[in-house]
């Protein structure tokens, strides 16, 4: 369930991590700092295109027909799971901010979607303020 952000804190409460931000690589993008950011704020991968960076939109994990056609519309679901692009995105994301995509992909497929956004909510969760943790920043922006 998304619950809107607390009224004057500027970004996301952690409440706000649901399913619809789960992307098909892997990405929970309600830890992105374009969707946590009020100026142009990102709607995430899943949502419309409005406000994202031109390599979002153009996105060759998010654009590939494999996805398009799967039932879950994420890359597990492929035979090609892990293809070298995934693999490539997650190293990156691996060595700059210690998160990986293909681990998020395999824990959804273990556990489930539900239990895996409980997973995120509490390890993404800021103790000082209850926000979202920016996966970019390595730190809360409500309060860093």
């Amino acid at each position: 369930m998304i619950l809107p952000p607390r009224k004057g804190d500027g970004f996301m409460s952690s409440t706000a991590i649901d399913k619809q931000l789960i992307a098909s690589c892997g990405m929970n993008c309600g830890l992105c700092i374009t969707y946590q950011r009020d100026n142009k704020k990102c709607q995430g991968c899943n949502g419309p295109d409005t406000n994202k960076p031109a390599h979002c939109i153009k996105c060759r994990i998010k654009n590939c027909e494999a996805i398009i056609q799967s039932t879950s519309k994420l890359c597990y679901e492929c035979n090609k799971f892990p293809c070298r692009r995934l693999r490539e995105l997650d190293k990156r994301y691996q060595t700059h901010y210690s998160m990986s995509m293909i681990e998020n992909l395999e824990r959804i497929k273990q556990i489930g979607m539900d239990n895996f956004i409980k997973s995120e909510i509490e390890k993404w969760t800021c103790r000082t303020c209850g926000g979202v943790i920016c996966v970019h920043r390595g730190h809360c922006l409500n309060c860093k």
